[in-house]
């Protein structure tokens, strides 16, 4: 019998502590919910008993450096019906009657969604993405319908179109992966709509706004009963841009009527390497990326996303006989005022290289003016190849400008020191061809502004940057701010400077550039055509520009692909944007000669007849080669 007893003992003792074990976890569970744990439970609550109609906030505007918003929000609306309003069938069917044709949606489809919502409960959507014209007549709708509910969103807009298209970018619907790796402290929803490209991408986390939304009370079993709350949305924060709107624009026009619409124009300001203008031609439009649902919808949303004023890279031409020039001074025993007699050919002795003109004879200002091809052979074999790759180097051919934007090409650097380093040979052809922009040296037109922004400067050499300020709109304060950044500085004599300067400004005067020539301006140039073994030459122009008695504010490069010519492909293009930058309303300066001609074409032949006098005294291999032309010379300017 105590046996007996002692077991129950044991096993009561056991539930005791059993129960004490399972009071302790209830106890400490209670505690989690009532205590720990409260305002995430209070939360869940929350939204067990609400639903909400979220309204997309509108994202922060993208303004140029004298205020023009080149990307901004219109309203856009939803159209909501709430099961709280009435239910009857006859309602629905004049609701639809209604509707329907506001919407351009068949009538049975609005009754569908209408039924809907009221076998569900929830709240359901008629129409989305509406424009405000569209809305006007749903709204004194809304008056006579309970239960419908206009709910106002915002939508992203560029009101000057293809302005900046490749700078500033487009919004896309959010996908998968995007879906995965989005950035869990912001508010995404699945349909929202992103940053894909450029600026709206690169600041996706600056320009999103918080969202709103009409918070609704709901029952248990989820349907509509009232509505709580409209919470209003927070806006983004503002991009302020260094882009100069009338440069921009005179870069796009002048590109998209050049004679390809292919290209891009780079304009740069020489004292901080603040960026004025970025053009890629052609741009496309981004609005066609978020359309109104109500309105017609573009038939193809395929475009280029290459930005060919950071990505394409080209043989820089004649401009890069700026170069040649500075080795040749800098080494030394020059003389600006030794001509040297161009017949449209140079004799390399293995091979003969073709001038795009006969320019007789030359000195250094009228050889840069002329753009003289044999000039600069001859200054190119008298300065030697390793000179001129230093030069290169000095500015900085051969390296990225280092803006803040993705794929930007660093293009190739030229000259025997890398050929060496192939294990290949450097022969006197290579030098002319360098002399000359020729050969395997490649660049960026953005590269060509900032080497025309060093010129500018007298060897500061920039990073180009667009951000002028980020500005919180909630508190007004400048979040991030642009800043110049000297990335070197060219080392080269005043004497130099002052050569080249007055060389430039002589080409401009009454030479190849004289396109650009302006009453009250300073402005310095040289122009560019690169050969294509692949079709027609491309046009470049460089150029920088300031008012008497000032340091030059501007510099500019324009590069239109197969433009054949620098001069009459690229000039025009660059004379517009000098004019829209200093704000000029007359017409430049007529040249002497017609647009096809140059004010220095005065003793300046074009090899035709005098051409096959040339070649009777020629033996037969330079004969054929002058007759075909060569790959490597320089052609028109």
């Amino acid at each position: 019998m105590s046996a007996v007893k002692v077991s129950f003992n044991s096993r009561l003792r056991s539930l005791l502590v059993l129960a004490l074990i399972a009071g302790g976890v209830v106890a400490l569970r209670l505690t989690d919910i009532q205590l720990l744990s409260h305002d995430r439970y209070l939360k869940l609550a929350e939204r067990n008993r609400t639903q909400v109609l979220y309204q997309t906030a509108p994202r922060g505007r993208i303004f140029t450096a004298d205020g023009k918003a080149v990307a901004s929000n219109a309203p856009s609306f939803d159209l909501y019906y709430l099961s709280a309003g009435p239910k009857e069938e006859s309602y629905f069917a004049r609701l639809a009657q209604d509707f329907a044709p506001r919407l351009g949606m068949d009538k049975e489809k609005v009754l569908e969604k209408l039924r809907q919502g009221a076998k569900s409960g929830k709240a359901v959507a008629l129409a989305e993405n509406l424009s405000p014209k569209s809305v006007m007549a749903l709204k004194e709708l809304q008056l006579y319908y309970p239960g419908v509910y206009v709910i106002e969103e915002n939508k992203r807009v560029y009101p000057y179109g293809i302005f900046a298209s490749h700078l500033i970018g487009y919004l896309g619907s959010m996908e998968g992966d995007e879906w995965k790796n989005r950035d869990l402290s912001l508010d995404y929803r699945l349909d929202a709509k992103i940053g894909k490209n450029g600026l709206e991408k690169k600041f996706e986390k600056e320009l999103k706004g918080r969202d709103g939304g009409v918070f609704l009370e709901v029952d248990y079993r989820g349907r509509v009963r009232r509505v709580i709350e409209d919470r209003k949305w927070q806006p983004g924060s503002d991009l302020y841009l260094t882009l100069n709107y009338a440069v921009q624009r005179a870069a796009e026009e002048g590109l998209k009527n050049s004679m390809t619409g292919r290209g891009a124009a780079v304009a740069l300001d020489p004292r901080t390497g603040a960026v004025l203008a970025l053009a890629t031609a052609p741009a496309f439009e981004p609005g066609m990326f978020v359309p109104y649902d109500d309105e017609p919808q573009p038939k193809s949303k395929r475009i280029s996303e290459y930005n060919l004023a950071v990505q394409g890279i080209y043989p820089p031409a004649s401009t890069f006989k700026v170069i040649t020039a500075i080795a040749a001074i800098e080494k030394g025993g020059f003389n600006p005022e030794k001509t040297i007699y161009c017949p449209g050919y140079y004799d390399a002795g293995s091979r003969v290289f073709k001038c795009w003109g006969v320019h007789q004879h030359d000195n250094f200002f009228e050889g840069m003016a002329d753009s003289c091809d044999v000039y600069f052979y001859t200054l190119a074999a008298q300065t030697g190849p390793a000179a001129i790759e230093k030069t290169q180097r000095m500015f900085q051919f051969g390296k990225p400008t280092g803006i803040d934007l993705p794929g930007e090409k660093a293009g190739n650097l030229y000259g025997p020191t890398k050929r060496a380093r192939n294990r290949s040979y450097w022969f006197i052809g290579d030098t002319l061809n360098l002399s000359i922009g020729q050969g395997e040296l490649l660049v960026t037109p953005i590269k060509m502004a900032q080497f025309a922004a060093a010129l500018a400067s007298r060897g500061k050499i920039w990073r180009p940057y667009y951000l002028d300020r980020l500005v919180s709109n909630q508190t007004g304060k400048i979040i991030q701010q642009g800043q110049p950044e000297l990335l070197g500085t060219v080392d080269i004599k005043d004497s130099t400077w002052d050569l080249i300067f007055k060389a430039l400004k002589q080409t401009v005067d009454s030479g190849t550039a004289s396109r650009v020539k302006m009453k009250g301006l300073n402005v310095y140039g040289k122009t560019g055509t690169a050969q294509n073994p692949h079709g027609d030459d491309h046009g470049w122009f460089m150029a920088f520009a300031g008012r008497p008695g000032e340091e030059p504010s501007l510099a500019v490069a324009v590069f239109v692909e197969f433009g054949k010519g620098g001069s009459s492909a690229a000039g025009p293009i660059a004379r517009e944007m000098i004019k829209a930058y200093f704000g000029i309303e007359e017409e430049p300066l007529r040249r002497a000669e017609s647009a096809g001609g140059t004010a220095s074409s005065r003793k300046m032949v074009i090899p035709t007849a005098p051409a096959a006098q040339i070649m009777s005294n020629m033996d037969t291999m330079q004969r054929l080669v002058l007759s075909i032309g060569q790959a490597q010379s320089g052609g028109e300017e």
